[in-house]
């Protein structure tokens, strides 16, 4: 085993990285990976450079979401205050919310995996590059809309959860609500790409000889948030949909006077909001399971244990929503099932704690920074979890709801178990971003600073609660006994401010006066710190075998020679393309070579098309919605339509093993992301028959005098489904080899097949208002959702038709038609539900 002993030393430029130091071999494979000069820069796709994108806007948003936070406070610091007034008050906190939990803590999350997962498991880049980076400018462009509310006067007021009936029109009849809808509904594009593009990432592109036992435990973590992703942001993403179409053509889902229920929203949002809190939690808590064993010099206790308690809390996030409802008038027996389910979650929770100390126990650890941000991540989270405990109990929850209690239990969960463990990960993960290690003696009084300043500020807040200062509230009066506790909360806030801004000027001041780094600074075992910081464009030259979980530990030969004269696959570099491995997902085997695109505009370009279209909905210009979708639509066909390289085979590097690249096979990245995709959409699929099933089931008599969709054209519809299908699985066959001409005619099938069956589920609903019901309006979204789908599949076949006829693709690359046999098979089953609805809900649609 190597020494562990953390190694800083100032070197000379052209000492730092392989890459460019001198004699650095192949210099031709570094100009394949190079970055692109100038303006052509926003053209890159590579990980790094998306990664550092998402990095620093989420840093961005959250010093701006931080500046509101301190207006709050302000405002708070004494009874009777006139710094804000009550409107203004309200847009400050919703806006503090809104940006921290959208804009800051999920994006800054997708900044780190998109950075590091090649770096980790022995990939040259993310598999889907192009993906990431069409990501990252949605997210962007969304933050954009979100934030020009404030330009137009029109910044959103009704609360980071946007609350109906005081979100509707009725209440909110200027454009902030839209704002926040139409704004955080596209950001939300980026969460739901990489949550695809880390499961395909982790899965399929790993180095050979890691299997899935032998991932950094930080892929863990990763892997099974991305899978939370997947399926608890449909909810919002539904809810948000469904809110601007009633707020925009007056469909009535939330009109209770039409069937509809202000309940339904809550639901929809919290589906997403508790998960989203184990989504903001578990990838901090992987990296401190990461960080934890360099600084302690042994092995993260209880790999396996961890790993169970991740998974278990995965599945458990999705059981507790309603515990944000308890006051809402729910059953008993929901209050009880959700109350149990909010107590059991503490369990696998305190498994990854346990976990942790039996760690530090191992040793006795270095206290660097980094590690200082591990001990106040375990402080305050485990204070949060016990406040967590106490909210599950009903009685106490009834109690305490809506009180500053809850403000404070809420930040020490997430400030605690994010934003201090993120810090942590910025000084431990700093070189890859700089090359310069930061300050020690800086960080220290950032830490101390933040650490202090956060108990001042929120450890107050738990005693205003039980005092029963009510949240959401823009002054007070004086004689209630808060007076004190808000001025020390407010003081304390200023002091976290300061220690912000202090790791803010350290972060400009190491850039210049910041020793360099050296290879594997920390003394880590895991292979992102196999190059110097910062290594060239390329992250291996040759990918390594890997043998243990942590290879730079257990192999001391990867750390004796130069990191360009690794030894592993894919050193040859004849063809001049980007490529990386790719792997069996379960065994980690090398199975195929997976050709990656270079830089291109073409993200960009899709994501500026999409935004033009959201944000001209906000100025009712229609033409130019529609001009927007036009450029998306053509940025989508370029994306698409370029050569195949499937049935071609390569040189591996690995002894005299060739593989093929970019096979036909279910195992595939390319077939698990459409997999991924469409889990994404069968949730969405999902959200709005728990919609109309929640309706059903509150609202009994609009089902009973709701007009009823036609019978016989819901049956015809059906049918059709069912002939998609088949021509689905006619896709999925001609995928093996099947010759062109039999192809193109099974891609015109899906055609008409996608056509017969939105003609005739339009045709079943044709008669009924939607403006009548809640229910009439459900059943033209399950329409309208079913129908965008089936178009993306008419589209899908006729451009694979199109590029088979005139030569793009030729015999034995006929993956599209794997891909597309998968997404089409999904979209007929949801069709036929839909009939069936149509069929099943008698007198309701």
């Amino acid at each position: 085993m190597t020494d562990r002993k953390a190694y800083v030393v100032d070197l000379p430029e052209d000492q730092t990285y392989s890459g460019s130091a001198k004699g650095a071999p192949d210099k031709g494979f570094e100009q394949i990976w190079d970055y692109p000069p100038g303006i052509r820069y926003l053209s890159s796709v590579s990980h790094r450079v998306v990664g550092k994108r998402f990095l620093v806007t989420g840093f961005v948003f959250f010093l701006i979401a931080g500046f509101l936070a301190l207006l709050v406070r302000t405002q708070l610091i004494v009874p009777d205050n006139t710094f804000l007034d009550s409107e203004t008050y309200n847009q400050v906190f919703t806006m503090h919310g809104t940006i921290m939990m959208f804009l800051f803590a999920i994006p800054m999350l997708e900044g780190f995996a998109v950075h590091l997962i090649p770096l980790m498991v022995g990939a040259r880049d993310l598999v889907f590059p192009r993906l990431g980076a069409f990501g990252y400018y949605c997210y962007l462009f969304g933050g954009i809309i979100v934030l020009s509310s404030f330009v137009f006067d029109a910044a959103p007021a009704g609360g980071w959860f946007m609350y109906v009936p005081l979100s509707t029109s009725a209440y909110t009849q200027d454009l902030s609500a839209d704002f926040w809808l139409i704004g955080i509904t596209f950001a939300e594009i980026a969460s739901v790409t990489a949550a695809v593009e880390i499961i395909a990432a982790i899965l399929c592109t790993r180095a050979p000889g890691m299997s899935l036992t032998k991932m950094p435990i930080l892929m863990w973590y990763l892997l099974i948030t991305a899978f939370m992703i997947a399926v608890g942001f449909p909810p919002l993403i539904i809810g948000s949909i469904l809110l601007e179409a009633e707020r925009l053509l007056g469909l009535p889902f939330f009109d209770i006077a039409l069937g509809g229920d202000p309940l339904l929203w809550q639901h929809l949002f919290w589906l997403f909001g508790h998960p989203e809190v184990y989504i903001i939690f578990l990838p901090a808590a992987g990296m401190v399971a990461t960080m934890l064993p360099t600084f302690v010099g042994k092995p993260l206790f209880g790999y396996g244990f961890a790993v169970a308690a991740v998974v278990t809390m995965g599945f458990l996030s999705f059981g507790l929503w309603a515990h944000h409802m308890f006051a809402t008038g729910l059953p008993v027996m929901s209050l009880t099932l959700f109350s149990a389910a909010s107590t059991m979650v503490a369990i696998p929770t305190g498994v990854q704690i346990f976990c942790f100390l039996a760690t530090l126990a191992q040793g006795k650890p270095r206290m660097e920074v980094p590690m200082l941000f591990i001990l106040g991540f375990l402080f305050i989270f485990v204070l949060g979890g016990l406040t967590g405990v106490m909210v599950a109990a009903v009685p106490f929850n009834l109690q305490a709801h809506d009180s500053y209690f809850v403000v404070a239990h809420l930040h020490y969960v997430l400030i605690g178990g994010f934003v201090f463990p993120m810090f942590g990960a910025l000084y431990y993960w700093m070189p890859h971003f700089t090359g310069r290690m930061m300050s020690d003696t800086l960080g220290r009084w950032v830490f101390w600073l933040m650490f202090i300043g956060f108990n001042v500020t929120f450890f107050m807040m738990h005693l205003t609660g039980m005092r029963g200062m009510p949240r959401r509230i823009a002054s007070y009066p004086e004689g209630l006994g808060w007076d004190r506790l808000n001025m020390l909360s407010s003081i304390g806030s200023y002091i976290l401010a300061a220690g912000v801004v202090l790791f803010v000027f350290d972060f400009f001041w190491h850039q210049r006066h910041g020793l360099r780094a050296r290879r594997n600074p920390w003394g880590a075992g895991t292979l992102e710190w196999l190059y110097p910081p910062i290594p060239p464009g390329f992250n291996f030259h040759a990918i390594p075998t890997v043998r243990s979980r942590m290879p730079l530990w257990d192999q001391p030969e990867l750390l004796d020679r130069p990191a360009h004269k690794v030894e592993g696959a894919l050193r040859p570099t004849t063809d001049h393309r980007r490529e990386t491995m790719g792997n069996d997902p379960v065994t980690g085997a090398p199975m195929q070579i997976v050709r990656l695109p270079h830089p291109t505009w073409v993200p960009l370009i899709t994501a500026f098309g999409l935004a033009l279209g959201f944000g001209a909905t906000l100025a009712s210009a229609y033409w130019l919605v529609a001009v927007g979708f036009a450029i998306a639509l053509a940025g989508i066909t370029a994306w698409i339509w370029e050569p195949s390289d499937s049935g071609v085979l390569r040189d591996s590097g690995l002894g005299k093993l060739r593989l093929p690249v970019n096979i036909v096979d279910p195992r595939s990245h390319l077939h698990l992301a459409v997999v991924g995709t469409m889990l994404i959409s069968g949730a969405l699929f999902a959200s709005l028959l728990f919609a109309g099933l929640y309706l059903w089931n509150t609202q009994p008599h609009w089902a009973e005098t709701t007009p009823a969709a036609d019978p016989l054209m819901a049956g015809l519809a059906a049918l059709a489904a069912l002939g998609l299908l088949l021509f689905s699985w006619a896709s999925r066959r001609a995928a093996y080899g099947a010759k062109v001409k039999s192809v193109i005619a099974v891609d015109l099938g899906l055609a008409v097949g996608a056509i017969a069956l939105g003609a005739l589920l339009f045709l079943s609903i044709q008669e009924v208002d939607p403006y009548g019901s809640a229910y009439a309006a459900v059943g033209w979204a399950l329409f309208a959702f079913v129908a965008g789908y089936l178009a993306v599949v008419l589209y899908w076949s006729l451009i694979n038709a199109l590029r088979k006829a005139v030569g793009a693709v030729q015999p034995g690359q006929m993956l599209p038609n794997l891909l597309i046999a998968t997404f089409a098979k999904v979209v007929a089953i949801m069709g036929g539900i839909t009939a069936a609805a149509y069929l099943l809900a008698g007198g309701a649609i």
